[in-house]
């Protein structure tokens, strides 16, 4: 889960096809299943299945979605998948992305997808060095070597303006999935999601992290998103599906072990022992003294404005610049208060 950009020429071509669409289709994503009061719902996946939709399967495997009357089907993405674009012209009710830049990006591009929900009450993505040259604050990059993937090189020049530091005084180079780079001297610093515990394993005891939350770019990760229609037409079956949502994530955070029991039941690709040692990072990420005051979920409209601006400063939209309430809606969160703060 490590895509924050998604290409530019294929968000314009999508959204064209997204257009066309829409003058044939009514964009139903909900129906009636056997019984009348059940809806079937696709959530779209932005990458492969992962611990990030743990609370997902936990609701599924406790009966929670039941019980709220959703039949929840979960797809997954991958790399030839255009999630975004898929939820957009109505192949699947909601779509859970990585990263919220992508919701900006697509609706700029004349997309009309929408976030009402955000997993993880931070972005986990960081920068990885080491003690014998430890990059603890951004100004600590001056003069450095900083290996990230090509998607994510926004996110390090949205850092670097952020904080008032000249892109020449950093050097920027291309990195894969693993921390080589950084191991064998090439980087000095390397990047990726502090909750993948696996690929994190072989800088030890030596390894330096900062966050890029705590950094002052401020992401939402695991975030939900759906289409104006579905908002307008089907809001109560999106209010069941996060109340439903938020139970099943409540439940892995009561029952961590359990709950990678019923991931890797539902998933046997993913490793066991790897999982058991990122859930309780993943619910890190999901609780925490913030989300007892606004319950899981939550986003603000502060949090939005200013990514909005970071990627208008620096010139990411294809197409007009979005507004917040383009990008987010409060009032799923708003219908769902009660039932996350319980959780949170």
């Amino acid at each position: 889960m490590s895509q924050f950009m998604m290409n530019r020429r294929r968000f314009l071509s999508n959204a064209a096809l997204v257009g066309g669409l829409a003058a044939t289709q009514t964009f139903v994503g909900i129906r009636a299943g056997k019984a009348a009061d059940v809806a079937e719902v696709r959530m779209q996946l932005g990458w492969l299945a992962s611990n990030g939709l743990i609370g997902e399967v936990a609701a599924q495997k406790k009966g929670f979605f039941t019980e709220q009357g959703i039949n929840l089907t979960i797809v997954p993405g991958g790399p030839n998948v255009d999630g975004v674009a898929g939820v957009a012209a109505g192949q699947s009710t909601i779509g859970q992305i990585s990263s919220s830049p992508s919701v900006m990006l697509a609706r700029s591009a004349g997309m009309p997808v929408k976030a009402f929900l955000a997993g993880y009450r931070k972005h986990p993505f960081t920068y990885f060095s080491l003690k014998k040259a430890p990059i603890r604050e951004p100004k600590d990059m001056i003069g450095k070597t900083i290996a990230t993937q090509p998607t994510a090189f926004i996110l390090l020049r949205a850092l670097l303006a952020k904080n008032g530091i000249p892109e020449d005084k950093v050097k920027m180079v291309n990195m894969g999935s693993d921390m080589n780079q950084l191991i064998t001297g090439q980087a000095d610093a390397v990047t990726g999601w502090v909750t993948n515990t696996n690929a994190l394993k072989v800088l030890g005891d030596e390894r330096v992290d900062m966050m890029l939350w705590d950094a002052g770019l401020q992401l939402y990760a695991n975030v939900y998103y759906t289409t104006d229609e579905q908002l307008d037409k089907h809001s109560d079956v999106l209010v069941r599906f996060t109340t439903a949502a938020a139970k099943g994530w409540g439940y892995v955070r009561d029952h961590p072990e359990e709950a990678v029991d019923m991931l890797v039941e539902a998933y046997p690709n993913l490793d066991k022992a790897s999982e058991l040692e990122a859930v309780h990072p993943v619910i890190d990420f999901s609780f925490g003294d913030s989300t007892k005051q606004t319950g899981w979920g939550a986003m603000n409209k502060d949090n939005w404005a200013a990514q909005i601006k970071a990627y208008a400063d620096l010139k990411q939209f294809t197409g007009a610049t979005p507004t917040v309430d383009d990008v987010a809606t409060m009032a799923i969160l708003d219908a769902t208060t009660e039932i996350r703060k319980q959780i949170g």
